[in-house]
């Protein structure tokens, strides 16, 4: 089979285009012929190496996370799926990757695709939608009426999480450019910020919870419109010991992330904020209920690019750049 294959760390340009085996499934695992791979920040970023201390991968490494496709082969165990069935999966943080012509996806992470949804769509969901329920379901237990901030609300990950968060009953504010204020707005945004024209600080206010999805000092400015009580969830760092204790890693580890969140944690607590930091993990049933929505058309895919399969390194190279509107997706089968 064609994968896009990572054989060195060191960027995009360490990615070769290049034929392998099909992988070999497990009892608990699917064999799914990929349609189309959705593109996410994670897979620009493993390559260069950013992800190595917390999440080791075996080289060569097929690149890419979440994937729509057919069911071809279904393992001893599996009793969800069979052979023909449409499913879509992230399998981020697990060994193989989506950017290929078949993946190999454990049963566990795994939902059937909204009918409505092509299968280009139903790869622009996976880790979006399933961090955003992380993040907000989970974590932040977010209840109606209450204010979440997400910034960068026309990016991938703001465009399904604005959404969702109208879905849950919350009061959403963002941020976007000029350019792109309709389009927030059309998905559910309440208060939004023209960053080009003023900061979320200056406009603000009394907000019970924080996505954190910019690099940077953005969190820490944007700590001024929490009211007590409030929380704040990073998608991006830093790593907090609470994220080591569930890799299970080891004291040193632990120490080195009490360190790198210690400042974030401080300024948090003094606006009389938690802060935590989410690790996305696949759950097939979580995007069952993402499913669902989108089935229903309360939540709907946000789509800047589509790129062929033979171009998918273009398509990261452009999702570095960090202006898409919304989410790139890999056709890799028409």
């Amino acid at each position: 089979m064609k994968a896009f294959i990572l054989k060195s760390y060191g960027g995009l340009d360490k990615i070769e285009f290049t034929e392998m085996p099909k992988p070999a499934i497990k009892p608990d695992e699917i064999l799914v012929q990929v349609h189309a791979a959705g593109l996410n920040p994670i897979d620009y970023m493993i390559p260069k190496g950013m992800f190595k201390p917390i999440m080791p991968i075996r080289l060569p490494h097929v690149v890419g996370s979440d994937l729509a496709g057919i069911v071809v082969e279904t393992g001893s165990r599996v009793t969800r799926f069979k052979p023909g069935d449409a499913v879509f999966a992230s399998i981020f943080d697990l060994p193989g990757g989506s950017l290929a012509e078949f993946a190999a996806v454990p049963e566990h992470a795994a939902a059937h695709k909204p009918p409505n949804l092509s299968f280009v769509q139903a790869a622009a969901i996976p880790m979006v939608g399933l961090t955003s329920w992380q993040a907000m379901r989970e974590r932040m237990q977010l209840q109606p009426g209450q204010k979440v901030f997400i910034p960068a609300g026309s990016g991938g990950i703001g465009t399904f999480a604005i959404q969702l968060a109208k879905q849950l009953g919350a009061i959403v504010g963002t941020t976007t450019s000029s350019a792109n204020v309709e389009l927030v707005r059309s998905l559910g945004a309440d208060e939004v910020v023209d960053y080009k024209k003023h900061s979320a600080e200056q406009v603000l206010r009394d907000y019970d919870a924080i996505l954190g999805t910019l690099r940077g000092d953005a969190l820490e400015k944007s700590l001024t419109i929490l009211k007590p009580g409030s929380q704040v969830v990073s998608l991006i760092g830093p790593p907090d010991a609470a994220f080591a204790r569930a890799r299970g890693m080891n004291f040193l580890m632990k120490t080195v992330f009490s360190l790198l969140s210690a400042r974030i944690i401080r300024r948090a607590r003094k606006h009389d904020a938690s802060y935590a930091f989410l690790f996305v993990r696949p759950d097939g049933g979580q995007l069952a209920e993402i499913g669902k929505l989108l089935a229903e058309e309360r939540i709907r895919p946000v789509i800047d690019t589509v790129f062929p399969f033979a171009q998918a390194k273009d398509g990261l190279a452009y999702l570095e750049q960090g202006r898409s509107k919304g989410k790139l997706v890999v056709q890799i089968r028409q």
